[in-house]
């Protein structure tokens, strides 16, 4: 899919959106330079610092954190501490060159009231992003609006990948934006199913949109900023840490329409990720594994709750999409025995592979008059299901090579 080709469709739905009150659209450039400086001095999902911006907004909070007017100790639950850490770091922001390093590489700094802000992310609260990095040609918003999240085990399985993969081509061919850490195991498998058939896919790092991390991910990360997007809260320049990691799951729940988990331990991230949708009213979905494998306790224990089974990509679609977004429905093939009348198929029961039974034997077992069970065994010969062997009639010997012969008991 090209950059520029972008899925239609409904903004995601869930709680009532909070009105945006803490910047109008396209803010003037101090707004936007205070919040490239607050996303070095906050950290991610901080909700007393998210209710302190909604409260004074970026150019105040950030002025408060820099000069010693006593303003700063006023902000309600600012501590001592707290307080010094944060001029700390407010002291060595340089938001213009972090605008100007991210510029260098194609992209911006998304904030709040910008037209390109994915308004659904308001859902979060006070733990919503102060602003996203983005890097990457495609809209944000605009690929917001028809994205789902895929997201999984890091040491997944054969299957886990082969699932992941196979989920992210299927969404992409159907018009949706996956979206994904970019991590190893089910991330990575599932970028590269998008990157495959050419689709749309966004990564949600917890590091600067500059840092290739993981490291042996480097090229793909590479191969998603020039296809798709990469998204950050963290600055340029900023590494992950393990809360960061965390704490980036609520913005991939956020920012889709539902979340799949394909393979998941008990104790896991991808599973924060989903109970965060939960909690949005999203769609959770998971992807079940074997009953036995410890990689997908994780996900029956989901789908032992809210989340709802899927197997495929249009299962997906069908929970997620459109009216019309239908899954093909599911069911066994019809096997030649099934075409047969129920006194035919009772014939058939009663004939045995080895050794010939008389027509009255076939009778008696079957239940039918002699004239009856004789029609009816000519019939199944021409079929091919039985065979005359002398006065008697057996089923039709199963060919050598294992083909499909047909038999009574299938």
């Amino acid at each position: 899919m090209d950059a520029e080709m972008l899925p239609q469709g409904p903004e995601a739905e869930g709680p009532a959106r909070r009105p945006v009150a803490d910047g109008p659209a396209q803010g003037p450039e101090p707004e936007r330079l205070a919040r490239a400086a607050l996303t070095r001095v906050l950290e991610p999902g901080d909700e007393r610092a998210g209710a302190w911006l909604r409260q004074v907004g970026p150019v105040e909070l950030l002025r408060a954190l820099r000069v010693a007017d006593g303003s700063a100790e006023r902000l309600p639950g600012m501590t001592a501490v707290r307080l010094e850490g944060c001029r700390l770091r407010a002291a060595a922001a340089e938001p213009a060159r972090d605008l100007a390093a991210v510029a260098a590489l194609g992209g911006r700094l998304v904030c709040p009231g910008d037209r390109e802000w994915p308004s659904q992310l308001d859902d979060l609260g006070d733990a919503r992003p102060v602003g996203l990095w983005v890097r990457g040609r495609p809209d944000l918003r605009l690929w917001a609006l028809r994205s789902v999240a895929v997201v999984g085990a890091r040491a997944c399985t054969p299957y886990g990948a082969h699932m992941a993969a196979t989920l992210g081509a299927g969404l992409a061919e159907r018009g949706w934006v996956v979206v994904s850490g970019a991590a190893f195991g089910v991330d990575g498998a599932a970028h590269r199913g998008v990157l495959a058939v050419g689709g749309a896919t966004a990564a949600v790092l917890a590091c600067g949109v500059d840092v290739p991390y993981p490291r042996g991910h480097a090229e793909l990360i590479g191969r998603v900023a020039q296809q798709g997007l990469l998204v950050a809260e963290l600055p340029p320049g900023a590494h992950p840490t393990r809360s960061r990691f965390v704490l980036r799951n609520r913005v991939i729940a956020a920012l889709t329409r539902g979340t799949v988990v394909v393979e998941a331990e008990y104790r896991s991230g991808s599973l924060v990720t989903a109970r965060q949708a939960q909690r949005l009213g999203r769609f959770v979905m998971g992807v079940p594994g074997p009953a036995t494998s410890g990689l997908s306790s994780g996900v029956h224990e989901l789908l032992r709750g809210e989340g709802v089974l899927i197997t495929d990509a249009s299962e997906v679609a069908e929970l997620i999409g459109e009216i019309g977004d239908l899954a093909p429905d599911r069911r066994g093939p019809v096997l030649p025995r099934d075409r047969l009348d129920p006194v035919a198929a009772s014939v058939l029961d009663v004939l045995p592979y080895h050794g010939p039974i008389s027509p009255r034997d076939v009778a008696r077992g079957a239940g039918t008059s002699a004239d009856e069970t004789l029609a009816r065994l000519y019939e199944l010969h021409s079929l091919g299901f039985v065979e005359r062997e002398g006065d008697g009639w057996r089923l039709t010997r199963p060919s050598p090579c294992g083909g499909d012969a047909r038999r009574g008991g299938s």
